[in-house]
This record gives structure tokens, sequence and C-alpha cells, in this order.
């Protein structure tokens, strides 16, 4: 299936609730599905007033500035999604002014500080592990309880797990230490479960991962911007294969405004994959393919080379 999906116009009448859309895949979800004329809530802690313990510049009402400018209706809602007070007033608001919920997209992290690459889980830092899980995973299940009954309410909906690594990656791979293995992990695990209690009642769930993305975050640690990202090449060949925020923003919107897709109920996909499936292209119109990439290339020891693979 190739073509229109997720074009202009394709997500008009349409409400999503993008939770964790401060920066990074969150934002570039949530400004494609303005792109395609959605209604989008988005949330975060860091605001113009206050930011999270990441203290970082970006901004829930940035977000939603430009989901609006991007041709739908961005709204930002400050919430904490381990508050499930918070979370239920946020529902709550959708279910008053909008009646309906079509597209929830959990991908709420702020874990990127508290885990470690080279520490196992005895010299870990205990507390911060623990809080990594409860960001990660917690924060999941707190907003997809909330959530799900007024997504309900119509036939149709779509839940979208965002996570790193597919399950047939992430099943074969040690992902980085303990805590990060068990969260990214987990989120797979939870599109499937969802997938089964979902599927019968009329609605779909799914997982999803980026590949290496260019996020805010990563473009900081690399010291470049998105205008001079390949500047990274030298310091780490393998960087030519990311990819934009909003190329997995482009698959979300594909996904919701495929009235098919149920038959990916249950499953784990990558940005690079549903490229293939629906015809969408990054931003410079290239589509990466991450996961093959990384497989294929960087982990078999080959030269950094990306022919074929964007």
């Amino acid at each position: 299936m190739t073509g229109t999906t997720g074009a202009p116009g394709a997500l008009t009448g349409k409400v999503a609730l993008v939770a964790g859309a401060t920066r990074g895949a969150g934002r570039g979800i949530a400004v494609e599905l303005g792109a395609a004329g959605a209604t989008v809530y988005v949330t975060g802690r860091s605001t113009r007033a206050r930011r999270s313990e990441y203290d970082r510049p970006e901004t829930i009402e940035d977000t939603a500035d430009l989901v609006t400018a991007a041709g739908g209706h961005g709204i930002a809602v400050a919430a904490d999604h381990l508050d499930p007070d918070r979370v239920r007033a946020v529902v709550d608001r959708i279910a008053r002014e909008q009646d309906r919920l079509d597209l929830l997209v959990n991908d709420i992290w702020g874990g990127e500080h508290l885990f470690s690459w080279d520490r196992p889980l005895w010299e870990h830092d205990l507390d911060d592990g623990l809080r990594l899980l409860r960001l990660a995973v917690d924060t999941h299940a707190i907003t997809s309880h909330h959530a799900l009954p007024l997504l309900l309410r119509r036939p149709g909906g779509l839940v979208v797990e965002m996570t790193d690594g597919t399950a047939e990656y992430n099943r074969d791979h040690y992902r980085v230490s303990f805590f990060y293995d068990l969260a990214k992990t987990s989120v797979l695990r939870m599109a499937f479960a969802l997938g089964r209690e979902l599927g019968p009642r009329g609605a779909t769930a799914l997982a999803l991962t980026p590949g290496w993305m260019r996020s805010e975050i990563m473009l900081d640690h690399f010291g470049v911007t998105e205008a001079t990202w390949r500047d990274a090449l030298a310091g780490e060949p393998h960087f030519a294969i990311s990819e934009t925020p909003c190329y997995t923003g482009r698959a979300v919107a594909a996904l919701a405004a495929d009235p098919e897709v149920a038959r990916f109920n249950g499953r784990s996909l990558s940005s690079g994959a549903l490229a293939r499936e629906y015809g969408f292209t990054d931003l410079d119109g290239s589509r990466p393919d991450a996961w093959r990439y990384l497989t294929e290339v960087q982990e078999a020891g080959r030269p950094a080379d990306t022919t074929g693979y964007r």
C-alpha cells in the first residue's frame, strides 16, 4: 500500500493525544499529524514557565505552535504522566472539548540521563534505574488506563507505543544496560498485550521504533544542527543512516490514515519498514532503513555505506 495515507487533509476531524511531545519523536509525530489535518493534544513536563529535569529549551507550547503551523490544531497541556490524577484530567478535557479520541501515541520517556552504558545491574545506581522504569513503563500504563475508554467510544481507534528497537531485534540483542533493555522491551510487550485487549473491541495497538533519530539531544551530543548533521560523520560514519523525527511522524500519520491498520494489531514496526509500505520519505526525500542497516552493515563490521539503505 503506497500513496496518499497521511497526506494533507487525511486526518481532518481526527483527534490525537501525543503523550510526551516536548521534543524528539513526540514532537515529530505531533507535527506530522498536524500536517495531515488532525487536532493534536501535546503533553509533557517542559513548558515556557517551567522546565523538567532535562533542563532543555524545548516546550510543549512550541510543539503545539508547530502543529498549528503545519495545518492542524495544536493544543498544549502540561502533564506529568506519572500522576494518574493529572492524566485523568487531560483525558477529561479531551472528552469535554472533542468528545472523541482517535489516536493515542505513548511516547513518554524522560530517562535519557538515568542509565549507564558500562555498568551492570549490581553497579548501576538503583534509584536511577527504578526511576527510569517508572518514567518509561508506568507512564504508558497510566496513560492508556485513562485514555482507552475514550478511544473506544468509536471503532477504529489506534494506540502507538513508541520504543527503541523492533521485537525481533530486541529479542536477540542486549540493549545498552539492564534497565534500558527492560524498559524498551516492556513497551514492545505492552503493545502486544494491548492488541489482544483492543482488537476484539474494534481498535488497534502496535509498537513503533524510529531508527537512529536526529533528535535535539542527539544533535547536541554530536555538536551539530539539523542543517550541519553530516559534519558528525567524521567521528561516527554510521550516523549517515540517521533520520529526522518527522520520518517517524510520517509513519504514524500514515498508520492513522490507513483504514486497514488493524492488520498490524499487536505487531512491532519500524519507520524504515513503514516507509516502504506506505511510500513516504524523510524530509530530504530519502527512506532510511536503520534497523536493516544496523544488522547488515554496522554490526557486520562493514564500512559505512548507506547505498541501498536510504
